[in-house]
């Protein structure tokens, strides 16, 4: 969806500031923690990947652009919890539970388990039985969109042309994974485009970005 996390190539936000110490992972303790219940409220299975980055990217505008990375982990962690019938408001503000909890027939999961579970990851990777339309070398063009669905299409590419440079094979269709619509895998591409198709004729004629991007984002040039 057009958000405000959708912030590539937009005038006015300023440079990126990078962290003299090479960007630490958490700034403050409470962020270990947020990180943590994300992780631990994920593995109960009650919503996917693309569901929480879309639970996010939903946050107003105002909200979003004035709270810090974790800050968004957080709300959005509040908002999968409701929604999902995990908690009632009432005890996202005082702290402790107001109902009986409902039963997900699930055993948490266990400290000790956590980095086995994280270095095998959660692959996206999926069968397809029809072949690729593109081809590497293929000239294409990002579609123009405007959806208000979660999609993996950045604003700033859309309408652009460019060249297929890697083929990955079936991928989750994030667009639809977002909504609860299955996961209807496609084939995703690296495209890569000029930075003068992007950014115009003031852009750095050596400058190039890549995007992975799937199927349906692309139509032949």
């Amino acid at each position: 969806m057009n958000g405000a996390q959708d912030l590539g190539g937009q005038h006015g936000f300023g440079p990126i500031e990078h962290d003299e110490d090479q960007e630490p992972v958490f700034h403050h303790e409470w962020e270990k923690r947020a990180f943590a219940m994300t992780l631990a409220m994920g593995f109960l299975g009650q919503w996917n990947i693309d569901k929480s980055r879309h639970t996010r990217e939903s946050i107003r505008p105002a909200k979003y652009l004035a709270s810090s990375y974790y800050q968004i982990w957080t709300e959005g962690l509040i908002r999968l919890m409701l929604d999902a019938g995990l908690v009632v408001p009432g005890e996202v503000h005082i702290g402790h539970k107001e109902v009986t909890p409902r039963d997900l027939h699930r055993e948490p999961v266990r400290a000790h388990e956590v980095a086995a579970i994280l270095s095998r990851g959660g692959p996206a990777s999926r069968d397809i039985a029809n072949g690729p339309k593109f081809a590497i070398g293929d000239r294409v063009t990002a579609i123009r969109m405007n959806p208000i669905h979660h999609t993996r299409l950045p604003r700033y590419l859309r309408g652009c042309p460019g060249e297929i440079v890697l083929h990955h094979g079936g991928h989750v269709f994030p667009d639809t994974n977002a909504h609860g619509q299955g996961e209807n895998p496609q084939h995703l591409y690296t495209v890569r485009f000029a930075a003068r198709d992007v950014w115009g004729e003031h852009a750095n004629p050596r400058d190039f970005v890549h995007a992975d991007l799937w199927e349906s984002y692309l139509a032949a040039a």
